[in-house]
């Protein structure tokens, strides 16, 4: 029998990428769709209500994150990386497949909002062990490349949001607002179930590394990161907490356009592709340098411009409404974040033994992501109703840069030891 022919470092990261971009592309388009979401699964007569009913069911599909973390993040870890990526792209299809095709609040009723949350819910736990299992699967193929190579786990997320983002341009350009309100909004989601299976064929190919299979495994990962690894998860999950949550307010920019700065529909997708743009092509090389420079110093000063400009640039945009505003905001956002965020997977990974790494990235990864980032569209919108200030969401921006500087600032304690294997710190 002929041996199977291993796969290059490029294919794995086209199999393993191209997965992840599609898992998240079904996450983003409920984002920049929720305004037309709330109006056909969540009617009230108060318009904020209905987007945070929205936001609410967005957000708590993120609760169930860190169990489908710790479930599918430990499976991959006695099992294998390749295992996880497949169970992780066929759940992400079922959910999608609901949104897609479940009748509207006004067909069935109370029924159409149930079956929008369980839809979320089954995607939360797909999520919830997709980062973990694909960074590992990127790193351990090339230990020596770690920063460039786990980059692109975060670049396909800005290939998402760029795919999502035009998807909404695209559609608020050639409907009506009416049509995009009752069925246009559905077009995105047929897409992402009908491209599904291009996730699944492609992850067939994939191999676990060396790295994984001789290591010695532990039958107990989830003990033994809550046991002995506490230190290594609080960390990771405060590097994560700025990147995640710069992540969902790019992704309410189209609906801060249209709601606070009352632009239309098309402008603030538009601007949304910009940073879509931006954060596929700037993360890979910020991954480069990221194993170059050291990954403290790089995203130390990306968290730090984060908490000295956020302010300034928000109430700038407030007080000079224009499209090109509001494009050099996004441009800022996802500039910064590109340049965080392409250090982050490799740096999450490094912390982490072999035998645990899967869990523990996917544990810390998930609970940051449920904390700082799913309910970011809702505390946003909670902030701006509040305080009235249109600049509030910097508010938050400045909160979760300066916990990621603490968290980054701990690193250094966690022990020397990944410093022998290799941290780029």
């Amino acid at each position: 029998m002929m041996q199977k022919k291993p796969l290059s470092l490029t294919q794995i990261v086209v199999a393993t990428s191209a997965g992840n971009a599609l898992e998240w592309f079904d996450i983003a388009i409920y984002a920049f769709f929720a305004v037309y979401i709330a109006k056909n699964f969540f009617p009230t007569v108060n318009e904020t209500a209905s987007m945070l009913l929205t936001f609410g069911s967005f957000g708590a599909s993120y609760l169930v994150r860190p169990l489908g973390g710790m479930v599918l993040g430990a499976y991959a870890d006695k099992h294998g990386r390749k295992a996880a990526l497949l169970l992780t792209v066929g759940l992400m299809m079922i959910g999608t497949a609901i949104i897609a095709l479940i009748p509207t609040y006004e067909t069935i009723g109370i029924a159409a909002p149930i079956g929008v949350f369980v839809a979320r819910l089954i995607q939360g736990f797909s999520a919830g062990g997709e980062f973990g299992a694909s960074t590992a699967m990127l790193i351990e193929h090339a230990p020596h490349r770690k920063g460039l190579l786990a980059s692109w786990q975060f670049a396909t997320q800005g290939l998402a949001t760029l795919m999502a983002a035009t998807f909404g341009f695209v559609l608020a350009k050639l409907m009506t607002p009416a049509a995009l309100e009752a069925w246009g909004w559905r077009v995105p989601f047929f897409f992402g179930l009908l491209i599904g299976p291009v996730g699944l064929y492609l992850r067939r190919f994939l191999e676990d590394a060396p790295d994984f299979t001789e290591a010695r495994h532990t039958t107990t990962p989830i003990r033994d990161v809550f046991a002995t690894q506490k230190l290594m998860l609080l960390v990771s999950i405060g590097a994560l907490t700025v990147s995640t949550a710069v992540n969902y307010l790019v992704q309410y920019v189209p609906t801060f356009a249209i709601r606070q700065l009352h632009l239309d529909a098309s402008t603030g997708f538009a601007a949304t592709i910009l940073g879509g743009v931006i954060l596929t092509v700037v993360t890979p090389f910020a991954g480069y340098l990221s194993d170059r420079v050291g990954r403290l110093k790089q995203m130390s000063l990306a968290a730090l411009l984060f908490l000295v400009t956020g302010y300034p640039a928000f109430s700038y945009v407030v007080a000079h409404v224009s499209v090109t505003a509001l494009f050099v905001l996004v441009g800022w956002l996802a500039l910064l974040k590109a340049i965080y965020f392409g250090a982050l997977p490799a740096l999450m990974s490094e912390v982490f033994p072999t035998s645990t790494r899967a869990t523990g990235m996917s544990i810390g990864y998930n609970i940051g992501v449920t904390i700082f980032g799913g309910f970011t569209p809702a505390i946003i919108t909670w902030l701006l109703s509040v305080t009235g200030d249109k600049s509030a969401p910097s508010y938050y921006l400045m909160l979760t840069a300066v916990i990621s500087l603490a968290a980054l600032a701990a690193v250094g304690k966690i022990q020397p030891a990944p410093r022998k294997a290799g941290l780029a710190i």
